[in-house]
């Protein structure tokens, strides 16, 4: 196998793995030399800096793999938090109308309003940038969260007091009265 052959397989792998790769499967894999494979990552990984390349190839953790170049970390993360275009499931819009209209509020009390764990659906809130925590409660100490200024401007709104009044949607109280005053009889 050619240098150039050698190179353009090793870049074929090396994309599309998730953790990184020996040079010994590496060489397994090509049916080359432990050496020429070792001798070709370091090629490489020199030609992609000489290059000023958005990404890096490192010997990391007894294997090689593609990392987005240290100088883009901030791109990368604003792409990663910011670029995500999947909508949130029903759950998680939920949760987050919870923590809005009762805000600040604890994770326990979500769940208690829920009915549910929102465990995995509050990281999911704060990782998207939606939800951040607010301090503690004091009798607790159980973390307490807020909405952001992100949460906000993705709805459009200056304040949280300029959320819509939930009273319209719920039932009447003197029918919430009466629905109580049955179950407990």
């Amino acid at each position: 196998m050619s240098n150039s052959e050698l190179n353009r397989s090793l870049e074929a792998i090396l994309m599309v793995v998730d953790e990184p790769v020996s040079e010994l499967i590496l060489a397994q894999i090509t049916e080359t030399s432990t050496d020429e494979v070792i001798s070709a990552l370091t090629e490489l990984a020199l030609a992609y800096e000489n290059e000023g390349r958005g990404f890096e190839l490192r010997n990391v953790a007894g294997g090689w793999r593609y990392y987005s170049h240290p100088d883009q970390s901030l791109l990368v993360e604003k792409f990663v938090l910011d670029g995500q275009q999947s909508r949130l499931t029903q759950a998680a819009l939920e949760t987050l109308a919870v923590i809005a209209y009762r805000q600040p509020v604890s994770r326990a009390r979500v769940s208690a309003i829920r009915g549910v764990n929102v465990e995995a659906v509050m990281k999911t809130l704060v990782t998207r940038g939606l939800v951040e925590e607010a301090g503690q409660e004091p009798e607790t100490n159980a973390i307490l969260y807020r909405t952001t200024s992100y949460f906000l401007e993705k709805l459009g709104l200056n304040q949280v007091e300029d959320l819509p009044a939930l009273a319209p949607f719920l039932p009447d109280v003197d029918a919430l009265d009466e629905v109580l005053a049955t179950l407990t009889d």
